[in-house]
């Protein structure tokens, strides 16, 4: 039976983030037995965002994750490898922008700008059988997940699990969009990264969301809650339960892979059943096999196809940065008199491209019969 904390938290006020954090935290029993350790604050930051922008970890919560292992003993290094190029000058414009350069002035704790890789065989993987990691990122005791709670366009939501694959260096993350651009395999492979870092546990920032095209270019959503736990797969099933997005892919394969029984998650802190939250609006990208059992499933598939959502650039909005074409797994994104341009033809629907546009630039562009199926 894991552990799964929730606690109301109105708005980032400092002191009073850094006490929600120490109170949720507190409550772990996972916790309460480890000998002084070396921690990885595994945060997301997806690219050069402030925290007002709702889509990196917001910095109060990750020094209060800071703060309360550092009470402890434990000697803490925060880090994540964003979206693009994956080097110190990269890294320290982004830690600047999402105020993370702040938590290490004011806590004496360590920012990761080690940029070696590592190749690691998980032994227990089902799809991976080798995997590229940050090197300093494994040569820590321990691992925390500190996401953002999120939509996401290609797997629907984005929390404890998903923000590991941040464990993996920079542009090397594309490969992985190359090679598993199915979105069920793309999640069990996010579960096979999640299942060899084991985080010790995992923190979620929902006191400002996202919802709709997350995750970096949907609407906030002042949701106003802080979760914690030991198991991720187990986090996040309550965070999605929370929001309406309980049948995002990760979800089902950690329990088709029994890493996740929702009968046995233990609920401490706040009632959930006295929540009262509007369902999250899904990214524009998401479908659901609405037609299973119906007819036959290469009928489904070839229907699917034909309806599914890709991305569009807004030609007005674009400044011809290139980060969509640096970042784009098939390669099928040319830059033509300063526009991004994309060849469709060949679009995995990773979403990359919308997910690391600085200027949200590109849209998800829907098929009328899938607006007609699907709504707004």
């Amino acid at each position: 039976m894991g552990q799964v904390g929730i606690l109301k938290s109105y708005e980032y006020d400092y002191e009073r983030v850094l006490s929600d954090v120490d109170k949720l935290l507190s409550e772990l029993d996972v916790l309460k037995n480890i000998k002084q350790s070396s921690f990885l604050v595994k945060t997301n930051l997806l690219k050069k965002n402030k925290p007002e922008d709702g889509v990196t970890t917001h910095p109060f919560v990750v020094e209060g994750v800071v703060r309360f292992l550092q009470s402890k003993g434990h000697s803490v290094i925060v880090g994540d490898s964003p979206g693009g190029p994956f080097n110190p000058v990269m890294l320290k414009s982004i830690y600047e922008a999402s105020g993370i350069s702040g938590i290490a002035e004011r806590t004496g704790c360590s920012l990761n700008y080690d940029t070696s890789i590592v190749q690691v065989k998980p032994s227990e993987a089902k799809l991976i059988n080798n995997l590229k990691l940050v090197k300093a990122f494994t040569e820590v005791d321990y691992v925390v997940s500190c996401a953002k709670l999120k939509t996401h366009t290609m797997m629907t939501y984005t929390g404890a699990v998903k923000n590991l694959f941040g464990m993996i260096p920079g542009v090397t993350k594309a490969d992985y969009h190359l090679k598993m651009n199915d979105v069920n395999n793309f999640a069990n492979m996010l579960i096979d990264v999640c299942d060899y870092v084991k985080p010790l546990f995992s923190v979620i920032d929902g006191i400002q969301a996202m919802e709709g095209d997350g995750p970096s270019s949907g609407d906030i959503r002042e949701l106003g809650l802080l979760m914690a736990g030991e198991s991720p797969y187990e986090l996040d099933y309550v965070a999605t339960g929370i929001t309406g997005l309980l049948d995002s892919p990760v979800n089902t394969h950690a329990i088709n892979r029994d890493l996740l029984d929702p009968e046995k998650i233990e609920l401490y802190g706040l009632d959930i059943n006295y929540l009262q939250v509007e369902p999250f609006r899904l990214p524009g990208s998401t479908h659901v096999n609405f037609m299973s059992g119906r007819i036959p499933e290469f009928v489904t598939h070839f229907l699917m196809e034909k309806i599914r959502p890709y991305p569009e650039v807004i030609n007005k909005l674009c400044v011809g940065c290139g980060v969509c074409a640096a970042n784009c797994p098939p390669k099928v994104i040319s830059m033509i008199n300063h526009k991004a341009v994309i060849d469709t033809t060949d679009c995995i629907r990773c979403f990359c491209c919308h997910e690391l546009c600085p200027e949200k630039a590109i849209k998800v562009k829907r098929h009328p019969i899938h607006k007609m199926v699907f709504g707004k």
